[in-house]
Parts: structure tokens; sequence; C-alpha cells
């Protein structure tokens, strides 16, 4: 009996303890929600908020024309609060706006956004992502007329998150040269090199962490407005860059080239108008994944010859004239034989001969000859010449030149004559630009510039200008004869084949084999770098393309060309640089200023209301008028739908019409009639070809 009341007991007090165990957290529990609940909700909010930074807009890259390079477009992510909206209203409205949602995104049923919806709604959730793709402006304005959603953000719960993105208008034209920035400010071309003005100045705010990690913002009145980052200026000129990117990219494909690029520059300014970089990816496509032009730093060959007829001519005072032995195509320097590609060799050839035909034993011997028991001096004269440093360019990545100087490691016999042709040393093909455009820029070498401003809205903040590298690259005389020099490459030297009749060319071809574990390959660097009109330069143009294949793999029939296309395209299009056309139907004075050119029977009914006399004529629809004192006669003005009509002196309705019909693309500056036109009347019509007008 003593025992069985000792297990009662025991039993007991364990059965007591267990109810003042419960007892005590359910005080403790009653405790914490209603005596301390305010002091846990202050700890629990204060743990799920945090101040986040808000990213400032960035500022825009403009063309030098205004059109847009890189802009930054409000997108937007749909978030909804489904506490918010009444249960008359989520009740009504539910269904459609699921069928909305659904039709829209096109990722899940109209069941499955109500169910998502009204289990958020029970659970009391304040926040979730209806979708993670973003929205633009106009598809926002779109839902902001949708069922609950047009009950605004605080009767019907919408929440439209803005989130900024870079958009690229003209998406592939430039890419690599307008370039791009990541969330660790790195990147590469514009964006990169002046993200200190484009990024503007972020701001704070309070977020609150929703369900899922989301962060919600709390506008509390302490968040610290963003301040919008300045918009660039570049000196691109969207038409020349998408010459000569499309000229580029035609080469490319036709060649199967590794990468190539354009660059074009203002002679004056050194303004780069384009710059083009295109690499061959593992899919055969073309994109453009590297400045090369910048920072592809590689043995330029022959277009490196200029630098060493320039060090001859102040050394040695060699004429034109003057000739050399270049045997039978092959010579030896050292351990070393050099080579000439024409079969046979040029034997006595004069010294414009040799630059024309490119010779390499001809520019190497006479290089090896006047400094050859000096080689320091003909480096003294590449750096004179501004070929030994940088230029300085507003894009980072710029590579350093690379000459190596007697006494260096490298250096041996044949380096010297080695070096006159182009190999052993390194240059960017900015850098050659840089000193071709020195010669069609009367010997001053100005710092190629991409960049001309920075501004806010209307206000100029910074503004840059090319600064002077290099005031005298060398001598007039010198100068004088170089010029002729480059110009004979094109009339009878290694491009002929972009000589044309209308302008002249003057530049160099260049072929440089390609060096692979220490032995130089049958791969080829072909280049061409010259400038345009020969006579009166305006513009400079590198083009290179690396590793063509098949039958062509010389500058001269792969890159000469692209330049010559080019070229052509600027000039067509460049009023500035054509001769002035004849003003044969400049208007006239008296009665008749403005009955010049147009459709016969529009200009007939004019003429009647006028009361001027007129010679009736059937036989042509479109006329020029020609006055024969106070009387008007006709003279059939266009020609056949393969030509190029003359539109001088008619409106612009009517040219365009002309023109149009003809497949011409149009564009014109001013106001009145047209007065001038960029492709001469009677020449052949290249259906999608661009053709400018001037109207005064």
């Amino acid at each position: 009996m003593s025992i069985k009341r000792s297990i009662l007991l025991r039993v007991r007090i364990a059965f007591l303890l267990v109810f003042l165990f419960a007892l005590a957290i359910f005080f403790r529990m009653a405790e914490i929600q209603f005596v301390e609940g305010d002091k846990w909700k202050a700890m629990a909010e204060e743990i799920n908020l945090q101040y986040k930074t808000v990213p400032a807009v960035r500022g825009n890259i403009y063309a030098e024309d205004g059109s847009l390079l890189a802009t930054s477009l409000p997108f937007y992510r749909v978030a909804f609060d489904p506490s918010i909206a009444s249960n008359e209203l989520m009740e009504s409205s539910i269904d459609s706006l699921s069928l909305l949602l659904s039709r829209y995104f096109k990722d899940h049923q109209p069941v499955e956004y109500k169910r998502r919806i009204l289990n958020a709604r029970a659970r009391n959730r304040q926040y979730m992502i209806l979708n993670r793709n973003k929205i633009n402006y106009l598809n926002k304005k779109e839902m902001e007329k949708w069922p609950i959603f047009r009950e605004g953000k605080y009767r019907g719960g919408v929440i439209f998150e803005k989130v900024n993105e870079r958009y690229k208008p003209f998406a592939f034209l430039g890419a690599r040269t307008i370039g791009h920035i990541n969330e660790n400010n790195k990147g590469a071309g514009l964006e990169y090199s002046f993200n200190e003005q484009l990024a503007g100045r972020d701001g704070k705010g309070l977020f609150q962490k929703m369900a899922g990690s989301y962060w919600r913002p709390i506008y509390d009145g302490s968040e610290v407005k963003p301040v919008a980052g300045y918009d660039i200026v570049s000196t691109i000129d969207v038409n020349i860059q998408d010459v000569a990117q499309s000229s580029l990219m035609n080469a490319l494909i036709e060649h199967e080239a590794d990468y190539g690029l354009a660059v074009v520059m203002e002679v004056a300014t050194g303004q780069i108008k384009a710059i083009s970089n295109l690499t061959r990816y593992s899919n055969g496509n073309y994109g453009e994944s590297y400045n090369y032009a910048v920072g592809g730093l590689t043995e330029p060959g022959s277009t490196f010859k200029l630098a060493s007829v320039i060090a001859l001519m102040e050394e040695a005072q060699l004429s034109l004239n003057d000739s050399i032995d270049a045997g039978d195509g092959q010579f030896e320097f050292y351990d070393r034989v050099m080579t000439d590609h024409k079969y046979g060799g040029y034997g006595m050839i004069s010294f414009k001969d040799a630059f024309a035909q490119s010779s390499n034993i001809a520019i190497s011997r006479w290089v090896n000859h006047h400094f050859g028991l000096k080689p320091e001096r003909f480096i003294d004269y590449i750096q004179s010449m501004g070929l030994t440093d940088r230029v300085g360019f507003q894009i980072k990545g710029e590579g350093t030149p690379y000459v190596k100087r007697p006494g260096d490691k490298s250096w041996s016999g044949v380096s010297l004559p080695w070096m006159s042709i182009g190999y052993e040393l390194k240059l960017t093909p900015l850098q050659v630009l840089t000193f071709y455009n020195a010669i069609a820029n009367q010997g001053r070498m100005v710092q190629p510039i991409i960049v001309k401003s920075v501004k806010q809205a209307d206000d100029k903040v910074e503004e840059y200008e090319s600064v002077v590298l290099n005031d005298k690259i060398c001598s007039r005389e010198t100068l004088e004869k170089v010029k002729i020099m480059l110009e004979s490459v094109v009339e009878y030297g290694t491009a002929s084949n972009i000589k044309n009749d209308f302008y002249k060319i003057a530049g160099k071809t260049g072929t440089a084999q390609k060096l692979k574990n220490g032995r130089y390959t049958r791969k080829y660097y072909t280049s061409f770098a010259g400038y345009f009109p020969a006579d009166a330069p305006k513009y400079s143009c590198i083009v290179v393309i690396d590793n063509p294949k098949g039958f062509h793999q010389y500058g001269s029939s792969v890159a000469a060309p692209v330049f010559k296309n080019i070229a052509d395209k600027i000039y067509a299009t460049d009023l500035e640089i054509h001769e002035p056309l004849p003003q044969q139907f400049a208007k006239e004075e008296g009665v008749f200023p403005v009955i010049q050119a147009g459709r016969y029977d529009d200009l007939q009914t004019i003429l009647a209301n006028l009361g001027i006399e007129h010679t009736p004529t059937d036989a042509a629809e479109w006329v020029r008028a020609k006055r024969a004192g106070n009387k008007i006669n006709w003279k059939e003005s266009t020609a056949s739908y393969e030509y190029i009509p003359d539109v001088k002196g008619m409106t612009m309705r009517d040219a365009i019409f002309l023109l149009e019909n003809r497949g011409l693309r149009v564009s014109y500056q001013g106001s009145g009639r047209v007065i001038k036109q960029s492709q001469d009347p009677g020449d052949k019509v290249i259906k999608g070809s661009k053709i400018i007008l001037q109207l005064g």
C-alpha cells in the first residue's frame, strides 16, 4: 500500500510541475504579445528595414549630330500588395486581372495567377512579384487601366518598381566604342572611360524586406534623391560609322578573316568620325568584343616604311630619283634573307618607286647604309616623329608602343633592317593613323579625340579639343616629297587598284607576316593607311584585316578596297569636299524667280495663274524652264531611271519623288529649292545609295 501511495504522489508532483511550466509559458507568451508587443515589433521592423543605395540615372552618350548612341530607359517590375484591395473589389475583378496577366506574360494560366494572389492575400502578404519580366513605359500605362490596378497603389495595391536599363538605339553600330560597365565599375569603351561623368550621384532610401527576400521601398521622407549623370557628346558621325562598319563587315565575310578594324579621323581636328572593331566568333558570325584599334599592339609591316623614308630624307637628303639595286628579290642581312614580293626582284629602282612598289630590300638597304653604324640615330628619328609614345586617347586601354633600342637584349644585327620595314616593333592602328594624319595635316600631329564635350542638359560642363602632340614631324621639304610618294602608291604602285577619276587618295599598303612561337607564318596582317582627297585632305583612315583566307592575302587586295569603299561613300555625301557644281540653272532676276524646274502640269498651272506666257509642250512630264525674254520655253529635265536626274531648281517634294523612285535614299540641308546635289546628274544609279540635297 505504501508503494502505491508513493507512486501516486510522484505522479501528482510531476503533473503539477508540468502544469506550472505550461502556465509559465502561457503567461510569458501573453506578456510578449500584449505587454512587450510594441518593443518586439519595433525590433522586427529594425531587422527587416535597411537603407539601400538608389542608383542615379546614367547620362546619355550622343553622336556629334545629337543622335543618341546610348541612353537609360525606364523599365518596370510589376509587384502587388494583395492585402490592400477591398473584398468587394477583389471578388469582382480578380478573374479579369488574372486573365490579363496570363495573356500578357504568357507564363501561367489565369487560374494559377488567381491562386497565387488569393493565397498571398490569405496569408496577409503585403508584397509579391507578379512576374520577373520587366515592362516598358507604354506597357505600364496600359496596365494602369486593368481591373484592380486602375485603383492605383493605395487602393488597388499595384506597385510599378522602376528599373533603369542601358539601351543603344543603334544596337550593333559602334558597340565596342560605346562600351559597357558592370556593377563593379569595370568595363570598356566610353561607358567605362567616362564613367565618372556619366554615373551621376547615387541616392539612398529605406527598404523593407518582404517574403521571398524582396525589398520594398518605404517612402518616409528620409530618402536622398539620386542626381542624374552628365551627358557626353562624342565626335562620332553615325553615317560615316555605318559606312565604315558595313564596308568592313562585307570584307571580313568575303575573306573569312579573324578580325578587322576601320578608323576614320578628321584631319584638321583629330576628331574620330568612325571606329569599328569586328571579331569572328566560333559560330562564324562577327561582333565587337575587343577594341583592336586602340589596344591592339601589332607589327605594322609596310605602313611603317613611311617613317623610314622620312628618316632617310631628313638624314641623307635623298631625292625621289635616287636609286639603289634591289637585286633579284632576295638579299641577305647577316644570317637572314629578306625577300620582295615581286618574282625576280626590282633590280635598280628609284627611291620613289621603291616606296610605291613597297620594296622591302630597297628600303632596308637604304636604312642599313645610312644608319647601320648609328642605329640609335634611326630610333631618335622615330621618336621625334612621335611614334614611341602613346597618343593619350580618351578611351582607356591604349597600348604602349614597343620600339626597341640598340643595347636591348633582343637587339641583333638584323633588327635595324627589319624594323625599317615594320617588324621587330609594335604599334596600335590608332597610333599609325595619327602619324599618317600628321602628313595630311601639313606635318602637325594632333591628338585623336572621340569626346568633344560633357554637358548637363544644354549647358556645357567641360569641352575637349585636340592637343598638338608634335608641331612638326619633319621638314617642309621632306613633307612635300613624302606626299608625292604616298600618292604614287595609288597612282601606279601597290594600291593602283583603288585609283579613281573623281578624287585622289594618298596612302600605303601593309602586309605583315604574323609571328607564332618565334617563327613568321604564312598568315598575314593586312592594312592600308592614308587620307583623301589627297590635294586637300579632310579625312584620314586606316583599315586592318587580320588573317584573310583564300587567294587574296595582301593589303592591296584586302584592306585597300575597304578604304576606297569608305572613302567613296564619304566623298559622295560630303558636299564640302566636292568641286562646286555648275550653276546652270541659277535663279534669274525679274518676274521668274521660282519658275525653274518640276512637273510640267504643275508649272503650267502656276504660269497660267500668274499670267506668264510660255510655249506648251507634250514632250516630257518633267521639265526645266528657260527664260526667253518675257516668255518661258521648256526643256526635258529627267533622264532614264538608270541614271541620276538633275533636280536642281526643283521643290523638295518633286526632287524626293524623282530620286526615291530610282531607289535612292534622300537627305537634305536647308530650305527652299534644290541648289546642289551630292551625286552628279547622269551618273548611274546605285540603288540604296544616299544623295544629299542642299536647298536654298
